[in-house]
């Protein structure tokens, strides 16, 4: 196979950077420096001016007007919470939320890593003015946390690695169902019956086999994510709930594809080249088979996720981080470290998500209900106990919809700040010893 001039010095390394696991970690890392760098700097007027300015879509008078800021938390956040929702759906069909033995340990940790979280925060705040943040410690920020982890290596097992995605997914749904639950405006009806119509077309695609990404991109984001935008429900919910909708069947079965491919293969091999390097149309003709029967073997849903993970990860999360991770230190960083809020939010990753997996999966162990995957120790659970409380993306999002206040969000945000640095080191190190 001849490797071009380009390939090698530009496309190579490029994939490779980009198919490098701890690659977007390191990436949105280094878009919420910048971001808080820019906050502290002579340029902190502009650089939080900016995301004040407003964008407006529509025609005559049915206009939506929402500053950049709002189009990156509703708009761009949305298709963060439909690939999350892909995940969500392939590992309840075929990945460690399948089997109810296996899905038993994720399922009940994530839940008491978000449980006990929440009862720290309230513990501080439970009868203050910042009481709504105790939803901001629950969530794990799986892109930090897996970074981490295979910054390690060959140091960890395969079986911890799965373990962790698995409960930062099972946190992600309980997020997702806070948002929709806790953290909504005042609900239009008439918006979300109209969403639910849209839906209901969805579902009856699915049901129909229809497997145009097209169809569901015009229906999923120009009718069910514009309705749940305008309903007052938090419009990221809509990117989960139209992930689901997604197809994950194929329609050719693993033994004819193989089939198909090697008849094919073998009609390109006897196939009469004409010594250039243009294909005949023969060759095409076989080509557009092999694609044809390529796609037939590929769910959707797997196709999604596969081609819209590096949008999210290398695009959508660092805008995110830079439009939310610029705190401007205006009063005392001593006094808000040690607020409430901040306290509230610092225990609640740091000790409560600690509590919250080990306690649970103790109690699972130990009562037999559950065990742990083969090659994991206890001080495996220990480590990814703490990185679960790298709480960073989802748990800024969650201060700007609990907060209205900008002194409770800036000093959310360093506590968000100051324990996922702190879990994320404990993390790493206790993980290197095991």
């Amino acid at each position: 196979m001849r490797i071009d001039p380009i390939d090698k010095i530009l496309v190579i390394p490029v994939m490779r950077f980009i198919n490098n696991s701890t690659t977007s970690g390191i990436l949105l890392f280094a878009s919420a420096a910048v971001a808080l760098i820019l906050a502290n700097s002579p340029l902190q007027e502009a650089y939080h001016h900016f995301w004040e300015h407003t964008f407006s879509i529509g025609y005559d008078d049915y206009v939506i007007s929402k500053s950049l800021h709002h189009w990156i938390n509703d708009g761009l956040m949305s298709v963060f919470f439909f690939v999350i929702g892909l995940e969500l759906k392939r590992e309840i069909m075929a990945g460690e939320l399948s089997r109810p033995k296996d899905a038993i340990l994720p399922i009940v940790v994530g839940l008491g890593g978000m449980a006990i979280p929440a009862l720290c925060y309230s513990f501080f705040n439970a009868s203050s003015a910042g009481a709504a943040g105790w939803g901001i410690p629950m969530a794990t920020d799986i892109a930090f946390a897996l970074g981490i982890l295979y910054m390690l290596g060959d140091r960890v097992p395969v079986a911890l690695k799965i373990l962790l995605t698995a409960i930062a997914i099972v946190d992600d749904l309980g997020a997702v169902l806070v948002i929709a639950f806790f953290y909504t405006s005042e609900i239009s009806t008439v918006s979300l019956l109209v969403g639910g119509g849209f839906l209901a077309i969805l579902i009856l695609g699915n049901l129909l086999g229809v497997r145009s990404i097209i169809f569901y991109g015009v229906i999923g984001i120009g009718g069910l994510w514009l309705a749940f935008l305008l309903s007052g429900v938090h419009a990221t919910i809509a990117g989960v709930i139209a992930a689901l909708t997604i197809p994950a069947n194929v329609k050719i079965e693993d033994e004819q594809f193989v089939s198909k491919m090697n008849a094919l293969t073998n009609d390109f091999e006897r196939s009469t080249p004409n010594n250039v390097s243009l294909l005949t149309h023969d060759q095409l003709h076989i080509i557009d088979k092999i694609r044809h029967y390529a796609n037939a073997a590929l769910t959707p849903l797997q196709r999604l996720e596969h081609g819209m993970h590096p949008l999210v990860a290398f695009v959508i999360m660092p805008i995110f981080a830079l439009a939310n991770a610029g705190i401007t230190f205006s009063g005392s960083f001593t006094d808000n470290l040690v607020s409430k809020v901040s306290l509230g939010v610092m225990l609640g990753l740091v000790l409560g998500k600690f509590l919250g997996i080990v306690l649970v999966s103790k109690t699972l162990v130990n009562l037999k209900l559950a065990q742990l995957p083969i090659g994991l120790r206890w001080q495996h659970i220990y480590g990814i106990a703490l990185l679960a409380g790298v709480g960073f993306t989802m748990s800024l999002f969650i201060t700007d919809l609990a907060f209205v206040d900008p002194t409770f969000v800036v000093q959310a945000k360093i506590g968000i700040f100051v324990a996922s640095m702190l879990c994320g080191t404990l993390g790493y190190l206790v993980l290197r010893k095991a």
